[in-house]
């Protein structure tokens, strides 16, 4: 993998795939490159696809306080390094950071999150708050793995399933990831559409969600969509929260396709 300086001296790890208009590929929560490969490597072969470690994760650096702004100027870092515009898929939270960033006016042609997990309505945000609370609790009494079994439990993962990931050797790395479920937890704020801030949105957006997802991811990326000012909705069929690559990619390819026509417009 390359680094890259962020604009706090902050180093962040990526890596390149393919050649063709710049695609950034942006993971959720507990995800690092490695977890956005797959679906890298299928886009590769039509896009010049970015894959990172969000800050605090794998092999990047941040060890300081965590502000969202900061990983906004992360992805923008990593903007700049492809030519200083480009599209962006975000996954979950990094659906979130993706958005924010676009409001924040980075330069982005072409924006498509999957399910970022907004949480409307008076008893989605108390849920938030309810998390939100748990999850400093067990990270300031050090229990990270009882944070990592919160945030697992939360997206829906049944409880055998977890206690036999505990046993897993991939435990660890979740582990070692634990204390940037806050920074996740951040980037959603009170877990409502910030819709004000997201009319700024200047992109054309693409938002998409699982058929077979919970009945509150379905309605929070509706909630997304109607928010922002040039978004058209899209439900894949069967789909849940484990977004399968394969699925993914002839959607994207097809959204981010618009990029090289425009380009060859100008």
């Amino acid at each position: 993998m390359d680094k890259i300086l962020s604009r706090d001296g902050t180093l962040i790890a990526y890596r390149r795939r393919g050649d063709g208009p710049p695609v950034i590929l942006v993971g959720g929560a507990l995800s690092t490159a490695a977890t956005e490969a797959p679906l890298a490597s299928l886009l590769a072969p039509d896009f010049h696809v970015v894959t990172y470690d969000r800050r605090g994760r794998g092999s990047s650096g941040g060890s300081g306080p965590y502000a969202v702004e900061r990983e906004i100027d992360d992805l923008a870092t990593l903007v700049g390094a492809v030519g200083g515009r480009a599209s962006v898929f975000g996954v979950e939270t990094g659906g979130a950071l993706a958005l924010e960033a676009q409001a924040a006016g980075l330069p982005v042609d072409l924006l498509a999150v999957y399910e970022p997990p907004y949480t409307p309505g008076p008893s989605g945000l108390q849920f938030k708050a309810c998390c939100t609370a748990r999850l400093h609790r067990m990270l300031s009494a050090g229990d990270r793995g009882g944070a990592v079994e919160l945030f697992l439990s939360v997206t829906g993962v049944p409880a055998d399933m977890i206690a036999r990931m505990r046993r897993a050797p991939l435990w660890g790395g979740l582990v070692s990831m634990a204390h940037t479920l806050a920074h996740d937890d951040a980037l959603l704020g009170d877990g409502s559409v910030p819709a004000e801030r997201f009319t700024s949105v200047t992109a054309r957006t693409l938002v998409v969600c699982g058929g077979s997802s919970p009945t509150r991811a379905r309605l929070s990326t509706r909630a997304l969509a109607d928010a922002l000012p040039r978004a058209r909705h899209r439900t894949l069929t069967g789909q849940t929260r484990e977004l399968a690559p394969q699925v993914m990619a002839p959607v994207l390819a097809e959204f981010f396709a618009r990029d090289v026509y425009a380009r060859r417009a100008s």
